[in-house]
């Protein structure tokens, strides 16, 4: 009865938490987005296409496929949004529909209290150290990082798929070291965030290698990522390292659409759905590598790389 009060007390505490960050989040995206938009010379008009991708990789989303690389690969295919602002635009474009996941995950899936506390908030402190650092980067530095990051999140989805990694255990909270690697690799992975590669698949490897049911990896990893995105948010928009118009859309689109998933579907088979991720993936990180490579040509023979316009009109 105990350990049952304390985990609902955690849940009450982790909902309000929620509630202010997501109001936190909204005054950023109010206040800093026009501004964003005007020093840019951007529209912040929320788009049709960018409003349904955000729809449809949030449903994906909140099945554990994660967001990051499926919209990498959609926006940079139709150049909708520039290369160098592509990290905090995810970050901060997918961070409300990813509060709706926490919340309805951590309602659903019971983790030991001091677990999940403890790994989100070492998630959030990565990603403010992380955030710092990548909207300071250059374009090339955000492109061979995203790139290799992309490589990475498509070799752990073919090693998860080919039964390479464990596939959990039973328990639904960690203690002594296993607690500590579980916190470090979630700090990590918080830092990873902010460059663009998703924390969902890397957690959920993670979480079954330390022993952990792998069910356990759904609030763990929404949690963290609904807490640490919005500091990211935070960050990236001070620094104006967003795309207005996509985070805006994203949003509009992504609430929903991770409604729906987490809600009426809850669970699907996935299985070419993952493949075709890694294929998608593996083409985007190819196409990333190659672009800092032609940026770096540039650089080195002294002119100035082109602005990625956008293509067509979303």
């Amino acid at each position: 009865m105990p350990e049952t009060l304390a985990r609902l007390d955690l849940r009450t505490l982790l909902f309000v938490a929620l509630t202010v960050v997501s109001l936190f989040l909204i005054v950023v995206f109010v206040r800093g987005l026009p501004r964003v938009a005007r020093a840019r010379g951007e529209s912040a008009t929320p788009g049709v296409a960018l409003t349904v991708i955000g729809a449809v990789v949030n449903f994906f989303d909140a099945l554990g496929i994660g967001s990051f690389a499926t919209t990498t690969a959609i926006v940079r295919q139709w150049r909708l949004v520039r290369d160098e602002v592509l990290p905090g635009t995810l970050n901060a474009g997918h961070a409300l529909p990813t509060i709706a996941q926490a919340f309805i995950f951590t309602s659903l899936v019971p983790v030991e209290p001091l677990t999940l506390t403890g790994m989100i908030v070492a998630a959030v402190l990565g990603s403010w150290l992380g955030a710092g650092v990548v909207a300071r980067m250059p374009r090339r530095a955000i492109q061979l990082g995203m790139g290799v990051a992309l490589i990475v999140f498509a070799t752990i989805v073919v090693l998860r798929q080919t039964g390479v990694f464990p596939s959990g255990g039973q328990s639904l909270g960690l203690s002594g070291g296993l607690l500590v690697a579980a916190l470090a690799g979630n700090f990590a992975l918080g830092a990873l965030m902010t460059l663009g590669i998703g924390l969902y698949a890397p957690c959920m490897i993670m979480v079954a290698l330390l022993g952990m049911n792998p069910t356990a990896a759904f609030p763990i990893m929404m949690g963290s990522c609904a807490f640490l995105m919005p500091v990211a948010s935070a960050r990236f928009v001070r620094e104006k390292a967003v795309d207005p118009r996509a985070v805006i859309s994203f949003a509009i689109g992504g609430i929903p659409g991770s409604i729906v998933a987490g809600v009426f579907v809850k669970e699907l088979s996935l299985t070419a759905v993952y493949w075709l991720v890694v294929v998608v993936v593996i083409y985007t990180a190819v196409g990333l590598l190659r672009a800092s490579r032609r940026t770096d040509a540039r650089d080195v023979a002294g002119t100035p790389a082109p602005t990625r316009a956008p293509a067509v009109t979303p």
